[in-house]
């Protein structure tokens, strides 16, 4: 996957009135669960239910908005798949993205949707330079990790924002000769659920480099969990097997 050019400055984009319909239009495709975007929807009710249990045990949540009064990033936010249910459950959520298009799509969909949002234009690096460190309770990166230009520096970046007594999540795919079977050849090659290219294995993230990412930062790592394919129900579901697609929780102690 080509990366996408990271702007100056964090910024909250405008749209013209102009710019509207392309846009909704870019939210459907993103939201459409038959779209090139397939592969995500397929995805996405295994680690929002994990992400939403994780979250509601660690700060002693329940009820239909376990996560009100929450400050959550969705870092690498995309369309908003995530953002938006964080914000469904209560979060007050900002999402952030390298790409324009991306969130310009988002702000469009969340407001079809009727939800509130702050969808802001830039990287973690920035988010961090022009708020300062310990802003948020939850920090989400989620399948970004392995195309940034420094993983390294990026979970840093990351960390530094999760307030004492909050909580990160990293998602991504080890690098393992079966995630490249599977994440690599079998699903860009074969099935063809995902553009030619899009990961490449080199840059894919084992667990222990995450862990020794965070030394240092305050936050302490707990083991991933798989997160694995059941090709008969066409689903992903939580599993321990982490040897391809994983989930990865690190605390900050208060």
């Amino acid at each position: 996957m080509a990366q996408a050019a990271a702007p100056e400055i964090l910024s909250t984009p405008s749209i013209d009135p102009a710019e509207v319909e392309k846009f909704s239009a870019m939210a459907a495709d993103w939201w459409d669960p038959e779209s090139k975007f397939a592969p995500l929807h397929k995805y996405n009710p295994a680690r929002l239910t994990w992400i939403r249990e994780l979250a509601c045990a660690h700060f002693r949540r329940e009820g239909a908005e376990p996560l009100k009064g929450l400050k959550l990033l969705d870092i690498g936010c995309g369309g908003g798949l995530v953002a938006e249910p964080m914000a469904r459950l209560g979060a007050d959520v900002t999402g952030v993205d390298a790409a324009e298009a991306n969130i310009k799509t988002a702000m469009v969909h969340a407001e079809e949707a009727g939800l509130t949002v702050d969808y802001r234009h830039g990287t973690a690096e920035q988010l961090l330079a022009q708020g300062g460190p310990g802003r948020f309770d939850i920090v989400l990166n989620l399948e970004v990790v392995e195309h940034v230009a420094d993983p390294a520096q990026f979970l840093k970046d990351c960390a530094a924002l999760v307030r004492p007594g909050g909580l990160m999540v990293t998602g991504t795919i080890n690098r393992t000769a079966r995630a490249f079977a599977t994440a690599i050849f079998g699903a860009e090659y074969v099935l063809g659920w995902l553009p030619r290219g899009t990961h490449r294995y080199a840059k894919l993230v084992r667990p222990d480099e995450i862990r020794a990412a965070l030394q240092g930062t305050g936050l302490e790592s707990r083991e991933p969990v798989g997160v694995s394919y059941n090709p008969l129900k066409d689903s992903f579901f939580i599993s321990g097997d982490a040897s391809v697609n994983y989930l990865m929780a690190a605390v900050k102690p208060d």
